[in-house]
């Protein structure tokens, strides 16, 4: 498992909760995050490409990597705004997208990330946050894959996109709705 601090005091997360783009757009655009990359985890085939990922044979799940300061934002944050912005009751399937490379994922990178993963998994099921069980993993962290260059910042790079306009839009507008005041100033 990989250190959570770097030496300039940065923490990673990782987090897969269906297709990368959408999760990228988010958590490029709050306060405190450093870098949002886009790439694959959890697999068991080494230098996996998109194709490979898509296929469904790799164990692979499209990932971020969120690069943060945690003294301006906390992992903590970081997790309210992931159970926020994807579906973590459905197996292995965010809307239309279906399969393993698609599955919910909270990869740790250290014990206080797994507790506290862990503690707000607890909490919004005790709350009964969701109309069905989640189905969250939370996992240790393993090598990250980067994504080609043409997934990082697709987004920003695709806007007219339909995927971009019918599926990762909304989920901006739905971060922006709530967490306005934990975006970054323009």
């Amino acid at each position: 498992m990989s250190s959570v601090r770097n030496q300039a005091g940065r923490e990673i997360a990782t987090f897969a909760g269906g297709c990368f783009w959408c999760l990228e757009a988010v958590y490029d655009r709050l306060e405190g995050v450093e870098s949002v990359e886009s790439g694959y985890m959890g697999g068991h085939t080494p230098k996996p490409t998109y194709r490979d990922v898509c296929d469904g044979d790799t164990g692979h799940a499209e990932v971020v990597q969120v690069t943060f300061d945690p003294k301006v934002l906390s992992f903590r944050d970081l997790l309210e705004v992931f159970f926020v912005i994807h579906d973590p009751t459905t197996l292995n399937r965010q809307g239309n997208d279906v399969g393993t490379q698609y599955r919910s994922s909270i990869f740790y990178h250290s014990p206080e990330q797994k507790a506290e993963a862990e503690k707000i998994i607890a909490e919004l099921t005790a709350d009964k946050a969701f109309p069905s069980q989640l189905v969250t993993e939370v996992v240790p962290a393993v090598q990250f894959h980067v994504a080609e260059k043409y997934h990082q910042e697709y987004f920003e790079n695709n806007p007219n996109q339909p995927y971009c306009q019918f599926v990762v839009a909304p989920k901006v507008a739905k971060f922006r709705a709530k967490f306005a005041q934990k975006m970054k100033k323009a």
